[in-house]
Order: structure tokens, then C-alpha cells, then sequence
């Protein structure tokens, strides 16, 4: 189908983006013009009219509501995802509720968290203070539970709880009406990492992949994500697991596997043409190994430079059966290597000096 333009899209264009996001963003755009045939020209704007229909990078999942608005209706037109209802983006599907009669939003499947229960750690979605309460006394009976805003990206807001007392503060500092937006609550692990299993499609390329997620220092001292480090493989999951992988990979690219083929099962409408999930791996409370999926993204993110490094790579030499590609978020004012592919080389105005950018190496086994 002819393709009018590549544009980027804010879901809601009064947030303040970061500088460093919103310039990865169109750099992501002018990279993804190569591949489905046609220029990249910025953000859409309603008041411009497009002869033919454009391709979306949106910065979050779409609900379906906007998708239709921009004439989005499969995978092919955009570069993430849409869902039937706000709440199927977040990480709340990930959990049954404390029991099937507990608060939820319409449209709720209950038969995702029962099918997840084996590929998930221990856990409940909940949406009001009383259900919360109830979903981590049951946790706690086991040991430190974790809680999770649905509406939180990034590990940010997260608490870990090992009591009765602790649970009630975080819950009365959120509030109901935080809590209505959905919260997780799931067992804590310690000693972690943490995964990324994936797959993008664009214009008839497809690569999965499996990563390693780093964590790094920000400009004010504090943790935060710093890039992936993925094995990439061209085609489908099974192309990845035909490579000489670990019993633990193959075991968490599993997990994730019964994760995405459930949720699309659940939701009628829901497609995407970028599947990220993060999976944990860890010790909890009584000293026993677990992994779990921990949530969805079906939209643009940290290790998309990297999937991007790693298509293209393979559009450079089909005969490749992988390749290794990682994404960096450096803070400090640190030089991309030689050969970089680089997304961001400034000092953003919120969070200071930032470097984003992605490299791509030859597979060894």
C-alpha cells in the first residue's frame, strides 16, 4: 500500500517529552523511512492533509480510539501497537485479581491470569485500596511483596513492602483515586536480572531477539535503565531458538513466548508490530530460584535502537543467521564509539548531559 510519510505521534502533546526521547523518537523515524519506502517528515499534524496514509512511530501504545482516528488498522501501519482498551497497555494484565468478583476495568479477561500463572511471578492486579490490601496480606504470608503503579514505566515507583504497616503507608500515600488506574502487587526477588524477549515487524522484515537489560547511574546519582544487550536472530522465534542458546534463555524466551500468544488470545482488536517483554530471573524471599514475566511493551522503547542496528544489519547481508546488537543510555557527557549509530549526543534540559545511541556486532557463539 503506498505510504504518504514515516511520522512520529504524541499521544498527548501537552506532556512534556524529554528532549532526548523525543529526538530518539525522529531519529527512529528517519531510520524506519529506509525500510518502508518512504520519507520521514516529523510529527503529524492534524491540519495537514495526506494524499496517501502515513506510518506512525506513536510514543506509547494506542488505544483504539486514536488508531482508527489516524486510519491505523493493522500492524503495518505503525511501528508499536494498538490496543481495544487503555488498561490491555499496561502492566496490570499481567495478574489475576484477588478474586473474580474484585474491581476491574470493563472489558477485564479473566482467563489471561490464569493461563500467565506459570510464565508470571506470584501476584494480583488490583483497583481499589481494599482489594490492595487483601492481594498483599496473601503475599506477605510468603514473604517481601513488591508494588507496581500500572500506569509506571521504567522500575520508577516501585516499593517493596514486608509488612502489614508498610503495605498500609504506600497505599494511603497513593490514594484511591491512583490506585482506580490500576496497581500490581507481586512477590519481591532479590539478586536480579533482568530480560527483554522481542520481535519487530517492518515492511516484511521480521527479527526476535533475546537481551540482557544493564542498569546504570543518572546525572543525580540515582539507577536507571541503560541500555539492552540482545541476541538477534532474522525471522521468527523459532529462527532465535534454533541458535545454540543456555537452557535459561531458552527457558525465560519461553516464558515470554506463552506471554504474547495469551494476551493477543485475550483481547479481540489487539495488534502490534513491536513485542517487547521483560522478564526477571531471581531469588525470593525463601531462597528459591523464580522467573517471570514481568509486563508487556507494545510500543517504541529503550531497545528499539538496537532491533532497528539489528534489522538493518541483516537487510545489509541476508546470509547472517544473527547478530549481537545493544542499545546505551549514558549519562555524564560520554563519546558514542566510532561507528555508533547515535539517537541522542546533548545535554537535555531535564536530566543533563545523555548519550543514546546503538551498536551492532557480528553473532559468535
Amino acid at each position: 500500500m503506498p505510504c504518504a510519510a514515516v511520522l512520529t505521534y504524541e499521544i498527548d502533546p501537552l506532556a512534556a517529552a524529554d528532549q532526548h526521547i523525543r529526538a530518539a523518537q525522529h531519529e527512529l523515524g528517519r531510520r524506519l523511512a529506509g525500510f518502508v519506502g518512504c520519507p520521514f517528515d516529523g510529527a503529524y499534524s492534524p491540519d495537514r492533509i495526506y494524499v496517501d496514509r502515513p506510518y506512525f512511530i506513536p510514543d506509547g501504545t494506542l488505544p483504539v480510539a486514536i488508531a482508527e482516528r489516524l486510519g491505523i488498522t493493522g500492524e503495518e501501519d505503525l511501528f508499536g501497537g494498538v490496543v481495544p482498551a487503555p488498561f490491555v497497555a499496561t502492566k496490570s494484565i499481567t495478574h489475576s485479581l484477588v478474586d473474580p468478583a474484585a474491581a476491574a476495568p470493563a472489558a477485564w479477561s479473566h482467563a489471561l491470569g490464569a493461563r500467565l500463572r506459570g510464565a508470571t511471578l506470584n501476584g494480583y492486579s488490583v483497583f481499589t485500596g481494599a482489594d490492595a490490601r487483601r492481594a498483599g496480606e496473601r503475599l506477605l504470608v510468603r514473604g517481601a511483596a513488591r508494588t507496581k503503579p500500572a500506569l509506571a514505566s521504567a522500575g520508577r515507583d516501585q516499593t517493596v513492602v514486608t509488612d502489614r504497616a508498610e503495605l498500609d503507608r504506600v497505599l494511603d500515600a497513593m490514594g484511591e483515586d491512583a490506585i482506580a488506574h490500576g496497581l500490581v502487587i507481586e512477590e519481591n526477588l532479590i539478586d536480579v536480572e533482568t530480560y527483554s524477549v522481542g520481535q519487530i515487524r517492518v515492511a516484511g522484515h521480521v527479527a526476535s531477539y533475546f537481551g540482557v537489560q544493564r542498569m546504570t547511574a543518572d546525572n543525580f546519582g540515582e539507577p536507571v535503565y541503560g541500555g539492552s544487550d540482545l541476541l538477534v536472530a532474522p525471522g521468527d522465534f523459532g529462527t532465535l531458538l534454533a541458535l545454540d542458546l543456555t537452557d535459561e534463555v531458552r527457558f525465560v524466551v519461553a516464558q515470554a513466548q506463552v506471554y504474547d500468544a495469551a494476551a493477543f488470545d485475550a483481547f479481540a482488536g489487539l495488534f502490534a508490530s513491536r513485542r517487547n517483554y521483560d522478564v526477571v530471573g531471581g531469588r525470593d524471599s525463601r531462597g528459591s530460584r523464580r522467573v517471570g514475566v514481568l509486563e508487556q511493551s507494545w510500543r517504541m522503547g529503550g531497545a528499539s535502537a538496537a532491533e532497528l542496528a539489528a534489522l538493518d544489519a541483516f537487510r545489509s547481508d541476508p546470509t547472517q543467521r544473527a547478530v549481537r546488537a545493544s542499545s546505551f543510555e549514558a549519562y555524564g557527557g560520554v563519546d558514542p564509539p566510532a561507528g555508533a549509530q547515535i539517537y541522542f549526543h546533548g545535554i537535555d534540559d531535564r536530566i543533563g548531559p545523555i548519550s543514546r545511541y546503538a551498536t551492532v556486532t557480528p553473532y559468535a557463539r
